[in-house]
């Protein structure tokens, strides 16, 4: 029997794995359940990514990317006569009004690194990456890297808690760290 050609069938595994992260959550991120999510032969599975992590790596390196392309429009986008600490209360605040799932799904597969140290450079890089977007903005890597920290930082809280976000709290901590004004 011959082989079907399918050029695009490692894209649809990863994204079948984001799926299945998505809505089942990482536990239930098996090469079966992504095979079937995918509608692919499990072995196809396999063959594209030998183990769990390697899956799990391509789908975090895809959701970070989705969250720095995002983060660096923001960045073009922000309005360098505003503070840097409102433009930032605004990129959190939209963060947490908009999909919120997909804010979720983005943080279970960051937060996989904590047991899979497979997973740790991608998350790794994601941090640093967000920084060196940050760094654009402030005058040095020590405040990106502490504004990168505390903007995960308020996310993580408000998904974990589901407490409102309230922007005028969000901002004065952001420009305590940017020791810039606030209007």
């Amino acid at each position: 029997m011959a082989r079907r050609y399918d050029p695009e069938r490692r894209d649809r595994i990863i994204d079948a794995a984001i799926r299945v992260v998505a809505e089942r959550g990482i536990d239930a991120l098996s090469h079966r359940a992504v095979a079937t999510a995918a509608d692919v032969p499990l072995g196809s599975t396999t063959y594209h990514f030998a183990t769990l992590d390697d899956l799990l790596v391509e789908a975090l390196r895809r959701t970070a990317r989705e969250w720095l392309d995002g983060l660096a429009a923001w960045e073009r986008a922000a309005d360098p006569g505003l503070p840097l600490a409102e433009e930032l209360g605004r990129l959190v605040g939209e963060s947490l009004t908009g999909d919120r799932r997909r804010l979720e799904l983005e943080y279970e597969l960051y937060l996989a690194a904590l047991r899979r140290p497979a997973v740790r450079p991608i998350a790794a890089e994601c941090v640093d990456e967000m920084a060196a977007v940050l760094r654009r903005r402030t005058a040095d890597e020590a405040t990106a890297r502490a504004l990168a920290a505390l903007i995960d930082g308020m996310l993580l809280q408000h998904l974990l808690t589901g407490r409102p976000f309230d922007r005028d709290e969000a901002v004065r901590a952001l420009a305590a760290v940017t020791g810039g004004p606030v209007r």
